[in-house]
């Protein structure tokens, strides 16, 4: 089964249930704009209770590095995606490996000698930098994945996963808000229902990202 990723985890329960279906990591949002924001001490207290193979994934926007540190530590994440307008640099000071969003060939080329481990392909709107439900662009999902590991996410379901992983070969999976009965709170019967399409999509998995 391709990695996949639960972001916008909240409560401890969705985690240990995605956990329990077959993800491999799950995410948590540090943006305070965002409708799935979780203090850091409180996604430290989550990630305490979820088992030592679950990657941890914290999801900033526009950090700065001394927040981006603290976080790292004090919530035992594994992983730190950048999901805003960085720069580069950041992603070299950074103490974990990186995933960098990115929604065009321009921001990619920001990013093209950066240590990245992964790049996320998601959709954007004027209000929000992600979770929005939209479908990202599989066409540049696939440029991307001929430079480095690709994460695709935006708008990802149950009613389009098989058809996104045959068109773009995804090295992993990411999605949120497909799962959701209100942004941050987990649907428990979507999210069988997700991975249970999952297992049955076939994919020629490349890598391993988390």
């Amino acid at each position: 089964m391709i990695p996949a990723k639960i972001c916008g985890i909240t409560r401890v329960e969705d985690a240990l249930l995605a956990a329990e279906l077959g993800a491999a990591a799950i995410g948590f949002v540090f943006y305070p704009k965002s409708p799935r924001y979780i203090e850091a001490s409180a996604a430290g207290r989550i990630s305490a209770q979820l088992p030592s193979h679950l990657a941890r994934v914290g999801v900033f926007v526009n950090p700065d590095s001394e927040f981006l540190f603290f976080t790292a530590k004090s919530v035992q994440l594994t992983h730190l995606q950048l999901h805003g307008e960085e720069n580069a640099s950041l992603c070299e000071q950074a103490p974990l490996p990186v995933i960098k969003t990115v929604r065009n060939v321009t921001e990619l080329e920001k990013y093209v000698n950066a240590p990245v481990a992964a790049f996320l392909i998601d959709s954007k709107t004027p209000n929000q930098f992600g979770g929005t439900g939209q479908t990202a662009d599989w066409n540049f999902c696939r440029q991307v994945r001929d430079r480095a590991p690709v994460i695709l996410a935006g708008g990802l379901a149950a009613n389009n996963i098989v058809a996104a992983i045959e068109l773009t070969s995804p090295d992993a999976i990411d999605l949120s808000s497909s799962v959701e009965s209100s942004p941050g709170i987990k649907d428990h019967q979507k999210l069988r229902e997700f991975f249970t399409t999952l297992i049955r999509a076939k994919s020629d998995l490349r890598s391993a990202i988390f």
